[in-house]
Order: structure tokens, then sequence, then C-alpha cells
């Protein structure tokens, strides 16, 4: 006699395993997981732009300054506030899901599914410097995790579900479907087969269908014209394409700097005060540099620079050239600044946003340099889009995604010839200095790093902890042959660990080593386990990467190493064990 499930879930879940392969079942959630994280994006994005709104109103703004410097202060300290409510960590945005990927079987706490999002809000809401995207790509990847867990999918589909929902939240953000699906690829480092793109378009493209039924079909950019390409301006754009590099290194080398400088501040409360501080007297200073920044971008795009220098104290300026020009390399060396400040104090946001005005900012005052010196005469529009490419290849090492989100978000793409070009420049130069994204490093520094080459990733997934074996019988160096005997009759194996009386491992005994007396009883009481014990042909030490592992194996010839805590002893790792576990995980990668 059969009973049906209790429970609404339980019923879909039986109603799935009678009528649905475990594809098909994928591709639905992939759809829903796309309209929901669609819709996520959209109430962030507006909620935030309203809490900006509101600060700089008039009725707002005649008691106070609406980018004095406390603003800042205010809402990292509200983040932070959050974050300790919350409890379980909040990490940043896409390094902590990529870490979650990686070592945590794509296991995401379900507080990420909002936490990350109420967080970014009054971050940014309040002047933060920094973009939405990742709290939302984090928030959407939370959704999935937590979606597939519930609808008991095996770990590639969760993996790619997480994915889909990623793809969704950066399409409905943009309005760029494909450039999305590429982010995912890019840095999540997806297979792109046929299993994973088709729910990658249905997630991309329900993300998209929500922006667009909420809150129209709008580009967050809006550009006038986009001039043809030029070929004789190919060298312009090669130069362009190595300024952008070497920007990028000083993007990623300035937030390194200043997050360590943080990190060693003693107290979360000296950390918001001291960040919160600086951020806010150089919004103060600069007030373009308040929040993602996007509305400067659309400022110069459209070539209508003198209207940046109408805040705060920048309206004191002269309208002259060179004024201009002090005032955009002053945004473009300072917003990564000010980013890392925001992050440093406490405020949860991403980088997505600061790249893109960074690329602009200094592809605009290259094209102004390039008119002004009378070199050439080229479109300043397009060198501003260009040199968003360029910072967002050499910045997050995703060079596919900064072609396709400044053609897609642009319309431009007249310009895919430079975008190409420029895009592919600045992610050799910025790479051979730094191997790794702004997103990647510290997770490469850990042996975190999930990449598109299968074996190291698979290597990068297994850890020693997860391997070792811990069922050998253990033996003591004072221990007799007939002490010996005793234990060699009750285990199964036939490697046993010599440890000490404080468990430090002094040496290891196999059944040939007493083989040849272990019958003889007149020996029993005069040999000791001291006298017969090998030292081991290698240790493994239990943080070991596993690439490290595999030489040892490989140098050594044995079949089974002993692993320590410094000296204390742990366990083993078997060979047969080692291989079993990278085939399992090798075939969970192909997805």
């Amino acid at each position: 006699m059969s009973h049906s499930p209790k429970t609404v879930l339980g019923r879909i879940l039986v109603w799935r395993a009678r009528h649905l392969s475990q594809q098909q079942f994928v591709l639905i959630l992939s759809v829903l997981v796309g309209f929901i994280t669609g819709l996520v994006a959209v109430v962030l994005k507006n909620t935030t732009h309203l809490i900006q709104q509101l600060i700089s109103s008039n009725n707002f703004s005649q008691y106070f300054n609406p980018y004095y410097f406390v603003f800042p202060i205010i809402g990292i300290g509200i983040t932070v506030l959050i974050r300790r409510l919350i409890k379980g960590k909040i990490g940043q945005g896409i390094p902590s899901t990529l870490f979650s990927i990686l070592r945590k079987n794509g296991i995401l706490p379900t507080h990420r599914m909002y936490s990350s999002i109420i967080t970014s809000i009054f971050t940014v809401g309040f002047g933060g410097s920094v973009g939405l995207e990742a709290p939302t790509v984090s928030s959407g990847a939370a959704i999935g995790s937590n979606l597939g867990r519930v609808m008991h999918i095996d770990y590639k589909s969760r993996i790619l579900l997480m994915s889909c929902a990623a793809a969704g939240a950066l399409a409905s953000i943009f309005n760029a479907p494909i450039a999305a699906i590429i982010f995912t690829i890019e840095i999540f480092s997806l297979d792109l087969t046929l299993t994973s793109l088709i729910p990658l378009l249905l997630s991309s493209a329900a993300g998209v269908v929500t922006s667009i039924f909420i809150q129209g079909n709008d580009y967050i950019f809006h550009l006038d014209k986009v001039s043809p390409f030029v070929v004789e301006e190919l060298p312009l754009y090669i130069l362009l394409g190595v300024i952008t590099a070497f920007i990028s290194l000083y993007f990623n080398k300035i937030y390194f700097r200043v997050s360590a400088y943080f990190n060693k501040i003693s107290t979360q409360f000296r950390r918001t005060l001291i960040g919160g501080g600086l951020l806010g007297l150089m919004i103060f200073l600069f007030p373009p540099l308040y929040g993602e920044g996007y509305e400067t971008i659309n400022i110069l795009l459209n070539g209508n620079v003198t209207q940046i220098a109408n805040f705060g104290i920048l309206e004191s300026l002269d309208s002259k050239e060179y004024f201009i020009i002090l005032m955009l390399l002053c945004l473009m060396m300072f917003k990564i600044i000010a980013t890392s400040f925001t992050i440093g104090a406490g405020g949860i946001g991403g980088i997505f946003a600061p790249a893109l005005f960074t690329g602009a900012t200094l592809g605009y005052l290259y094209s102004i340099c390039i008119n002004d010196a009378g070199i050439a005469s080229i479109a300043v529009s397009n060198y501003t889009l260009v040199g968003m490419t360029g910072l967002m290849a050499g910045t997050l090492h995703a060079p596919l995604t900064a072609i396709f989100m400044i053609a897609e978000i642009s319309g431009g793409y007249e310009l895919f010839i430079p975008l190409m070009l420029v895009s592919a420049i600045s992610f050799l130069v910025s790479r051979h200095f730094m191997p790794h994204s702004i997103y990647t490093t510290q997770l490469a520094q850990k042996g975190d790093l999930l990449t598109h080459n299968k074996d190291k990733a698979v290597l990068s997934v297994l850890t020693v902890d997860k391997l070792v074996e811990k069922n050998f019988a253990e033996i003591h160096p004072k221990m007799s042959l007939r002490q010996l005997i005793q234990v060699v009759k009750t285990s199964k194996r036939n490697i046993f660990p010599v440890v000490s009386s404080s468990r430090k491992l002094v040496g290891i005994l196999t059944l040939d080593d007493i083989r040849d007396i272990m019958f003889d009883e007149s020996l029993y009481d005069i040999i000791a386990v001291a006298e017969l014990m090998t030292q081991p042909p290698d240790t493994i030490q239990k943080d070991e990467d596993m690439k490290s592992v595999i030489q040892k194996f490989r140098s050594t010839g044995a079949w089974n190493l002993p692993v320590v805590d410094e000296e204390t002893y742990v366990g083993f790792i078997s060979k047969s064990k080692l291989f079993s576990a990278y085939r399992r995980k090798l075939i969970e990668f192909s997805v």
C-alpha cells in the first residue's frame, strides 16, 4: 500500500519523478529562477535609486547638503548593523559565490537570498561608490542554490541552476541577455555545452522579459549615436587598449592594498568610521563619485562633460579645457579608491559599475586629449564606450563579456572591431602582469580557484580532509611483537601508523616488514615495534593542495601516504581513493 506525500512540495517531487526527466526539470527551473532573479534585480535597482532621489530631493537638501560626507557613514553603518543581526557571513558577491561552488558543493546559506540585497541597498543608496551587479548575482546564485536543494537535484544541475540565476539577474539589470550568458560562462568557468546553453538562454531571456514587463524596454545607458569605425584610427585604439590594461592593473593593485590596510584595523567600528569618513570626504570634493556613477557615464557618452562640473566645489572651477581634463583625471583615479574605501569600511557592493565608470572616464579623457593635441579628429562617444570595454576586460578578465556587454547596452555594434581589439589587448597585457582577475586573486592565493581547465578545476575541488582515511590501527614504538600480532589479527588493513604518546607520527609498519618473523614466538617478547618500523617515503600535510599530493604519489611510487597536521598523525590517503574521487568529480564537472 503506497502513501501519497502530505506536503505540496512532496507531491510536486513525486509528480516530477513520474513525468519529467532531470533535464526537462532543470529547463523548467531555469525559467523560474530567471523570472525570480529578474524581479529581484528590478526591486533592488529601483529601491536603491529611490533612496538616492530622496536624499538629493529639494525637501531634504534644504536641511543637509545631499553630498555631505555623513551619508556614506550612515549607509555603511546600517549595512554593518544588518550584517551583525543576520547570523552567517555575508561575503562579497561573486568571489564568495565562486568559493561556494568550489568548496561548499554549490550550497549557499538561505540568508544569502536576501542579505546581499538589503545591505547593498543601504550601501549604494547612501553613496557607497560600488555597484549593484555583484549583490544581485550573488542573491540570484543563492536562490538557484536553495531552489536546487529543495528540489533535490544533483550537484552539476545545482551549479547550472546557480549559473542560470546569475545570468537572469545580470540580463535584467543591463537588458543584455547575450552578455549575461557569456559573463556566466567566463566567470563561473561553466562548460559551453548544449546541456548548459539552453537553460542559460531560457533564464537570461526570462530575466530580460521580467525587467521589460515592469519598467519598459530601456537601456541603462542612453547614447544618441555611434559613429562608424574608421580603419585609420586603428593605432589609436591599440594605444587605448594598452592604456586600459595598465589602468586595470592600477585598479586591482589599489583595491587589494586598501583591503589589506582595512584588514589590519582591529575593530569594525573603526573600519566603518575611517572608511566611511574618507569616502564621504571624497564624495564631498567630487560628487560624481557618489553611488554607482551611471549618470556620469551617460553624461560622458553624450559629450555633456560640463554638466559634471555643476556639483559641489566643482562649480567653482573654470570651464576651460585643462580644468575639465584635470577633473576627469581625478575622477578616474579616485573612483577605485572610493570603491575600496566603501568595501573596506564594511559596505556591500561590486566592482562592475566602478570598472565601467573608470573606463568611460578614461576613454573620454583619452579622446579629448587626442582631439586637443591635433593628432586626429575622433568621436568622443566611441572611445568612451571602448574604454569601458578595456577596463572590464583588464579588471574582470572577461574579454568576451566586455565586448558583448558594451555592444548590447549601447547598441554600438558598429564598433565591434575596436571593441574586440581593445578588449583583447587589455586582457592579454593585464593578465601578463596579474594572472588572476579582481574576482579570483584571493581565491587563487588560497588554492580555491575554479578554472576552465578541468584537471585544475577538479584538483581544486578535492581536499585532503575529504580523502583521508582513519580506520588504521595505531601502534606504539614500545609495543612488543606479541602485542603487535594481536593488533594485526583484528585489523583489516596491512599498514599501521606508529604513533608516540603525544600522537606524533614516528614511523609506519606494514605486514611485509614482519612477515618473516610474525610466526616465530621466540621473538615475541624480544623485539619491539621501534626496531621494525620504517620511515614513510613522504607525508602529506592536512591543508596541502592536491596538485602537490599527486606529485608526492608520483615521485614516491607509494600506494598509501600518511597525513599529518604539522607532525600529529591524522590518517592515510590511498592512491586508489584519490583517483576514484578524481574520476567522480570529473564526471560532475562535465555539465
